[in-house]
């Protein structure tokens, strides 16, 4: 569990007055937007579970999510989607979603903890945080808001395209959605540039 308020406290020590985590989720997947989430907590707080996103099952994520929702001074969650993925390739539409995520919050905080080492275009003050969703608790919250909006949204569209059974994979790149992707083709969720080996 991650409670860790380190990072944090650092930057409000330097007078940072709301500091939020920043991730992104569905950068790999061959399908679906990409999802980032910015999130300001009460300082110190302590929500039980908190994790980063991927050590969680989906279940324990869900519960959590709620914990998050309900507690945060602040949130907001982006997307860029699989156009835009195509368009400017993947690693600049998770630095869209993150920018969405934290214009989104507007007067709600002036600085940012970003998941990773990458921060180009995102225009708040911030501070980047290798495994940040390891280390810091705002991060870890912010990557659990962004996995379940995304895995809610990659259900959504198993519903609206339901031969590439994407309620069971999320659109990442499994056997069983490489084997419906050669049997009925892409659609207009599909990132063609991820399927140039197809």
């Amino acid at each position: 569990m991650i409670n860790a308020w380190e990072i944090e406290h650092e930057y409000y020590r330097k007078g940072y007055r709301s500091i939020c985590g920043v991730d992104e989720a569905g950068a790999g997947p061959l399908a679906g937007r990409v999802y980032a989430a910015a999130v300001v907590l009460p300082k110190d707080i302590q929500i039980e579970g908190l994790n980063d996103s991927k050590k969680l099952t989906e279940k324990r994520r869900e519960k959590i999510f709620e914990r998050i929702v309900s507690s945060a001074l602040a949130y907001a969650i982006s997307w860029a989607d699989a156009n835009e993925v195509d368009n400017i390739n993947i690693l600049n539409a998770r630095m869209l979603a993150m920018e969405r995520a934290t214009q989104a919050l507007e007067d709600a905080t002036d600085f940012a903890l970003i998941d990773g080492n990458k921060n180009t275009g995102i225009c708040i003050s911030n501070q980047t945080v290798v495994k940040g969703d390891e280390k810091s608790a705002s991060i870890a919250a912010a990557s659990i808001l962004a996995k379940v909006s995304r895995d809610r949204y990659m259900k959504h569209m198993a519903q609206k395209y339901p031969q590439y059974a994407f309620e069971k994979h999320k659109g990442y790149p499994t056997k069983l959605h490489y084997e419906r992707l050669r049997e009925y083709g892409s659609c207009e969720i599909h990132r063609k540039s991820f399927l140039k080996k197809l």
